[in-house]
């Protein structure tokens, strides 16, 4: 395969959400961390999440101040800082809005090891943001002129990093166009026992308006794990022809 071995890993509520305030209560916890414990049970080479989850979890909204910052023209053509990582924190952000301070993801917990930060980016990055990046010794990749092409990264993941194995950790909207491409090879999820409720809430899989609408996707059981107080671990696979 010319491409990774992609597992699509979330968490949701009993009604779907991968967000909200279940989140928030106490009994929810434990599953965050029986959500770790199985990340690394998998033992991927990197893992990956949109620009939204990233910022809320890792920049935490940091700016950088890059407008006035005289650059010269940055060819579009791939960057690799690092490529004999032991493990990759993929960060897709199409137009290069995170603002990174390291070239890595500290361990932030027992389970997840130091991780060196990869962009996924379009063309229509800023060059002042290229050269940040190059600054920090962060890894870029590009997906797509003005849209990423997700089948074309993550060709790029397996050829520039030798990543073998990809845990998708969302959000819904990123999860959809990796559902919308045929891209995910297997489904992780983690039902937690208590339902949200909300209509607003983010779902499993979003479709942004600008994709075209792709035929339903079939799943297939593998395999069910029951988990403490009444949570469920349900591993699913795709059959691709």
């Amino acid at each position: 395969m010319d491409r990774p071995y992609i597992i699509c890993h979330m968490t949701t509520s009993l009604d779907g959400k991968i967000a909200g305030d279940y989140l928030k209560v106490e009994r929810a916890a434990e599953f965050t961390d029986l959500y770790e414990k199985i990340h690394e049970r998998y033992g991927s080479d990197a893992w990956m999440c949109g620009r939204v989850t990233m910022e809320e979890h890792f920049t935490f909204g940091h700016k950088l101040n890059l407008k006035h910052k005289d650059v010269p023209p940055i060819p579009r053509t791939d960057y690799v800082a690092n490529k004999n990582a032991d493990s990759y924190a993929i960060a897709v952000d199409p137009s290069g809005k995170l603002g990174w301070t390291k070239n890595s993801i500290e361990s932030w917990n027992e389970h997840r090891t130091e991780e060196h930060i990869v962009e996924v980016l379009t063309e229509q990055v800023s060059d002042a943001y290229l050269a940040h990046l190059q600054n920090m010794g962060i890894s870029y990749i590009f997906g797509g002129t003005e849209r990423l092409n997700f089948t074309v990264v993550v060709q790029k993941f397996k050829k520039l990093f030798s990543i073998d194995k990809l845990m998708l950790e969302g959000g819904g909207f990123l999860n959809g166009s990796f559902l919308n491409e045929g891209l995910i090879d297997e489904l992780s999820l983690i039902f937690v026992p208590i339902a949200d409720g909300a209509s607003n809430s983010v779902t499993l899989f979003e479709t942004s308006s600008f994709l075209t609408k792709q035929p339903p996707v079939n799943f297939f059981l593998k395999e069910v794990e029951k988990l403490e107080d009444s949570g469920l671990w349900l591993k699913y696979v795709t059959k691709h022809d």
